[in-house]
């Protein structure tokens, strides 16, 4: 287990910015995975993972940091495994067994569930009692959440699909738990997601030879997608939370990650997909309040 990371000045605020470039690329992601069409979900997993494995070595490059995937302490190797390929293949199985209103909805607790369970680090590591504006505050963007998932006409029905809804769930324990936890981690490189993206390739690799039919991209704008969406969302996006997550202000990037469906909506918007509406404007609202909020220090004076 590492040292504590640094958690104050520019260390913590540029490490901050380049987690909150996470949540910008995964607000892309739907708008590429409906461009990559009907490739089968684990199939997809593997090409794109594959890819983010590649974006691992340039960006160990780019960054000067060390890839040498055999100094990994066993324990961060379990955990990055668990956080990958474990959320993925929970979040796939919600998606076939239960309404994707619903689980979109249950899935997006992962960011509450961040600032909750960053009460459980001690303080020198960026945790320390929470208080009552960051539980607030991420009720609200939760609630501007809500508006965008469950703001049809019927809204969501949890009367079906539970054992659908309990892997939703299930979801955003695992990746909310597996962020939180890269912070017991904070000295190892964030290259080695590297490693983590290739046992999860590799793993959805597996799930897709036993669960699916193998379906190639058709056309042009699939395999630009594809490639687009392992090199953003599904490659530099992890490398980026990753340290994020184990120097940067842990409560704040959990609020802020309810903007990636916010961002997906407007995206989607923009190329026609969707449209945006008064109940997304207000969404846009609360979510930014609730960043706002949770964002809030604790007076000086103020006792833990």
């Amino acid at each position: 287990m590492s040292s504590s990371p640094s958690t104050s000045g520019t260390s913590s605020r540029y490490a901050t910015a380049l987690g909150l470039i996470a949540v910008l690329l995964w607000g892309v992601l739907a708008a590429l995975a409906a461009g990559a069409g009907s490739i089968p979900p684990f199939q997809l997993n593997a090409m794109t993972f594959a890819l983010g494995t590649l974006v691992g070595v340039g960006y160990a490059r780019i960054r000067h940091i060390p890839l040498d995937l055999t100094t990994i302490p066993a324990g961060a190797w379990a955990l990055g495994v668990y956080g990958l390929l474990a959320f993925h293949a929970a979040y796939f199985f919600a998606l076939q067994n239960a309404p994707v209103m619903e689980v979109s909805l249950i899935v997006y607790l992962w960011p509450l569930l961040i600032v909750l369970f960053s009460g459980l680090l001690p303080k020198h590591l960026g945790g320390g009692p929470l208080h009552w504006w960051h539980v607030a505050g991420a009720l609200l963007a939760f609630a501007g959440v809500a508006l965008i998932i469950a703001g049809g006409a019927s809204g969501p029905d949890f009367s079906r699909g539970g054992i659908g809804i309990a892997a939703g769930l299930l979801a955003a324990f695992i990746w909310s738990s597996y962020s939180v936890g890269s912070r017991l981690y904070a000295d190892v490189p964030s290259s080695a997601v590297t490693g983590f993206c290739a046992a999860t390739a590799i793993g959805s690799l597996l799930l897709h030879l036993g669960l699916e039919q193998t379906i190639w991209p058709s056309t042009a704008l699939q395999w630009l997608s594809i490639i687009a969406c392992g090199l953003g969302p599904v490659g530099l996006a992890f490398y980026v939370w990753d340290e994020g997550m184990k120097r940067g202000d842990i409560r704040l990037l959990g609020v802020a990650s309810y903007a990636t469906p916010l961002i997906s909506t407007l995206v989607l918007a923009v190329l026609g997909l969707g449209r945006a509406t008064p109940r997304i404007i207000l969404a846009a609202i609360l979510v930014t309040a609730g960043a706002w909020l949770a964002s809030r220090k604790a007076p000086t004076n103020a006792k833990d």
